[in-house]
């Protein structure tokens, strides 16, 4: 584990203290290295010295996760042992659920989040978090934004901190500034507000990748309350605006069958994101209170998606838009559309300790539930059949037994109810179910620790994958098909209310592996390496009819829907491995993962690419300059759908320099893509070898090429 600098002692006491801390897996607190679960925290000193342009850049120093970003649009998307979308993995915020969502030839789910927010991310993987919440049968992201202990020093009433950034290839510059005071031993305030402004970046073939830059603004605001002994009631509001274009223009010669076929049709729009959150947060834990150890949330999140249509190439669309350009796809230029998710929820768990013949038992249960309201406006385009509105309500409760018997023992066995309820103004569908969960590890001897595990997961279907219906509009072609609504248009989306949720069985063996003092005096190993096998069964995904004659232009299937097939089976390979000595320090992770849809024997199109990442450092003068490299080594995921373009393999290399200038002021310095490698990370839809009928997917697909950029954090802060 590689520490901020200034925070690394040489005694293997302190060494000990510094593993990182987390909840996620049990809701009781235990250092990450302990958990009978594939568990991996992301703290400052990473975030400090990554300097990421956005949240995807921190994942590559978690097995098992992946993101499918695209370049011209802020937003995120968590992909968790091949799993993502329609929250297969839960996002979570300061303990608010991110669940935003609008479908389109890309991913179908996905978050805002400017990564200068982070405090420090916990990751749980597989559905082995299931008391966590509803529907994470992939996984479980947890982001704590900034709080006052990431400014204020030991003894500091007040504090605050100032930030500057640029780099090259994006132009990207950003200030950012965090300060809180401690009013009083009841009472702290912090707050923090952030800019971030970029330009459109070169991939590694030197191409500019168009409308990848974007104008940011964020702000978050937190109050603390410690009204009696052991009480906590933190309330906190966060705001982030970001202003970008979406898609990819044509203004080049179009020379090659290539090129047009890429250049066919792309659309470009205006974007406004805005996203608010409100959350309130009531903990009380004291020592001698074995009876009650409760944490109460309650949360409230809008995220909201404005955008005005100001681009089009076409070759035949004028006529439709009355002389400008445009389709019934996706609007005429100046057309409007938006998207609104509104999530409210709540969670509430508590935790009851009792010792009982040598054995000691932590009795952990809660309830907890979020309902999503969505609603989508298209003044002329086909964004309200793909994204429908509607309502979903989810809820559940658990109950969980921890039970650890002298040093060697631990048994974990759970248990959770979940329920769900749709609506729309035509249909109205439920569910419920018990999923279980059991875990034991044994430490035969000390620092080494092997684990079994069995876990179920329960996902609701969403409100598009139920709900969505109506025609799919031409692109100022010809009509193929009338569909039961009366509507007509290339093919139809039927809805399905008798979709049925998706169970995620997960199998998993791990061991854990903790040494101090091995080499020298001080030095720490940890390392975490677990198999897994995930079987989802009802999984849920987009099917077509048989392709019916349509001529003179061919077949086309009439129909798509979202439909269940029997299972798809997810197995995988997970290693996290980190030795430090203090003067340098050296870490391993890797991924090896196979899907496929057992019904088919066809690879599923989301499984991640087989990846290595090593992060090495020597720290010197003093240990106030930190020199450290990152490889990751990724292979292309070719066993795919048919009709997809695989992703690249590549060879990523980063390197960081972290410098203490003074005690109040931190260099970081960076260069991502040494080599300027070409790269794209995940396999998109394609439609021949001459182009791709998705062309606004394939040109936002390749990462940036080489990137310089330099940071500057300056303290100030008094007693």
């Amino acid at each position: 584990m590689a520490l901020t600098l200034g925070e690394r002692s040489a005694s293997a006491q302190e060494a000990l203290v510094l593993d990182p801390i987390t909840v996620l897996a049990t809701k009781t607190p235990e250092k990450a290295t302990d958990s009978l679960a594939p568990v991996s925290v992301i703290g400052q000193d990473k975030i400090q010295t990554t300097q990421p342009k956005r949240v995807s850049d921190l994942f590559y120093y978690v097995p098992g996760l992946w993101t499918q970003d695209r370049g011209d649009d802020p937003a995120t998307t968590i992909n968790i042992r091949g799993l993502q979308d329609f929250g297969r993995v839960a996002t979570i915020v300061d303990g608010a659920r991110q669940n935003y969502q609008r479908s389109g030839h890309g991913a179908q789910g996905s978050f805002f989040l400017d990564p200068e927010l982070i405090g420090s991310v916990d990751v749980v993987r597989g559905p082995t978090a299931n008391i966590y919440g509803s529907g994470a049968i992939g996984g479980v992201v947890s982001f704590q934004t900034k709080d006052i202990n990431d400014v204020l020093r030991p003894g500091e009433k007040w504090g605050f901190d100032v930030g500057v950034a640029g780099g090259t290839n994006q132009q990207q510059g950003r200030i950012s500034t965090f300060g809180g005071v401690r009013v009083n031993p009841k009472l702290d305030l912090f707050t923090g507000a952030i800019y971030r402004s970029q330009q459109n970046y070169k991939d590694g073939a030197g191409t500019e990748v168009g409308n990848t830059g974007l104008n940011a603004s964020s702000g978050l605001l937190k109050v603390t309350v410690r009204p009696a002994d052991g009480h906590e009631v933190k309330f906190g509001g966060l705001f982030q605006e970001d202003l970008y274009s979406t898609g990819q223009i044509n203004r080049g010669p179009t020379t090659t069958a290539a090129q047009r076929a890429l250049y066919q049709g792309s659309s470009v729009y205006d974007s406004v994101t805005k996203n608010y959150q409100g959350t309130l947060r009531w903990k009380y834990s004291r020592p001698e209170d074995r009876l009650f150890d409760f944490d109460l949330g309650l949360y409230a999140t809008r995220t909201a998606t404005d955008q005005w249509k100001s681009y089009h190439y076409s070759t035949s669309g004028a006529a439709y838009c009355g002389g400008g350009t445009g389709n019934n796809i996706s609007g005429c230029v100046g057309d409007p559309r938006s998207y609104q998710i509104d999530t409210v929820g709540f969670d509430f768990s508590n935790t009851s300790r009792v010792a009982i013949a040598g054995w000691e038992n932590a009795f952990t249960y809660g309830i907890d539930g979020f309902q999503d309201d969505v609603a989508t406006a298209d003044s002329r385009g086909n964004s309200n059949v793909t994204t429908p509105g509607g309502k979903r309500t989810v809820s559940g409760g658990f109950l969980q037994w921890k039970a650890n018997y002298s040093s060697w023992l631990e048994i974990i066995s759970a248990a959770r109810y979940d329920h769900y309820r749709l609506e729309s103004a035509s249909t109205t569908t439920d569910g419920s179910r018990v999923s279980p969960k059991i875990t034991v590890g044994i430490t035969p001897v000390p620092g080494i620790t092997p684990y079994v595990s069995y876990a179920e997961g329960y996902r609701a279907p969403s409100i598009t994958e139920t709900l969505i219906a109506g025609a799919h509009a031409t692109g100022g072609g010809p009509t193929f098909f009338n569909c039961p609504d009366g509507s007509s248009g290339l093919f139809c989306f039927l809805p399905n209310p008798n979709l049925r949720p998706e169970v995620g069985k997960n199998k998993e063996v791990g061991i854990n592996f903790k040494f101090d003092s091995i080499a020298t005096k001080g030095d720490t190993f940890r390392a975490k390496v677990n198999v897994f096998q995930n079987d989802v069964e009802d999984y849920i995904d987009l099917v077509a009819s048989a392709p019916t004659p349509v001529p003179p232009f061919g077949s086309y299937s009439q129909y798509y829907q979202y439909q269940n097939i029997p299972s798809a089976r997810i197995r995988g390979l997970e290693a996290e491995v980190n030795y430090d000595a203090g003067l340098w320090f050296i870490g391993v992770n890797g991924t090896l993962q196979k899907g496929e849809n057992t019904q088919t024997g066809v690879g599923l199109a989301t499984i991640q690419p087989a990846r290595v990442t090593t992060t090495g450092g020597v720290r010197l003068l003093d240990r106030k300059l930190t020199l450290s490299a990152q490889w990751s080594s990724v292979a292309a995921n070719t066993d795919i759908p048919a009709g997809y373009v695989p992703s690249t393999s590549y060879n990523l290399v980063n390197l960081y320099a972290t410098y203490q200038a003074t005690k109040d002021v931190l260099i970081n310095l960076g260069i991502d893509n040494v080599f300027n490698e070409y790269y794209r990370p995940y396999a998109i839809p394609g439609s021949s070898t001459d182009g791709t009928t998705q062309n606004d997917i394939l040109w936002t697909a390749p990462g940036p090429g080489i990137t310089y950029k330099a940071a500057v954090k300056v303290h100030f802060g008094g007693v």
